[in-house]
């Protein structure tokens, strides 16, 4: 069975959202989606970088994210077709590995625990296919790389792009 590693901030999870989000509560200012395009992801936000930094470390900014849309389908359908782990960078978070493994467990009941790899850095994972959104996650990668596309990372060319959940469903259940 072929194994996929799937990422799970801007892939499963909204976390551009979340940070939208967050801003807006925090600074009256509401941050389209759209203007974030090519953006570097400290450049996203105008002038407040480190508080948006600072917002990771927040209780619940992890648990209270949105699923992606599609994503739980299609993942359910990979599931039942590869052998797949979600692969989270979370050790720079403290509220990040509880609030992570909290929100996968209610938002996709059908992956066991033992399917989630918390991790500070994904060169450790190997596998047939990596979906993540940060270039630099799948250029140590040794399988397939997927490029999820996000605001923060439409400027980069060097890896297979998906545009969404409906994308990776017609490029890996065909």
């Amino acid at each position: 069975m072929e194994r996929l590693i799937v990422d799970m901030d801007d892939v499963l999870a909204d976390a551009t959202g979340q940070f939208i989000n967050y801003y807006e509560r925090e600074f009256g200012i509401r941050v389209p989606r759209e203007s974030m395009n090519h953006k570097d992801e400290m450049e996203r936000f105008p002038d407040n970088h480190d508080a948006v930094y600072n917002f990771t470390f927040r209780k619940d900014f992890f648990r209270t994210m949105d699923v992606n849309p599609y994503s739980q389908e299609v993942m359910k359908e990979l599931n039942a077709h590869y052998e797949v782990f979600i692969v989270s960078s979370a050790m720079e978070f403290p509220n990040s590995l509880p609030e992570k493994l909290e929100w996968l467990n209610e938002h996709f009941p059908f992956l066991h625990w033992k399917q989630f790899v918390f991790c500070g850095r994904k060169n450790i994972v190997h596998g047939d296919y990596m979906i993540d959104d940060l270039p630099h996650n799948l250029e140590t990668f040794n399988g397939e790389k997927l490029l999820f596309s996000a605001p923060h990372n439409l400027q980069f060319n060097q890896f297979k792009r998906v545009s969404g959940w409906r994308e990776v469903g017609e490029l890996l259940l065909k």
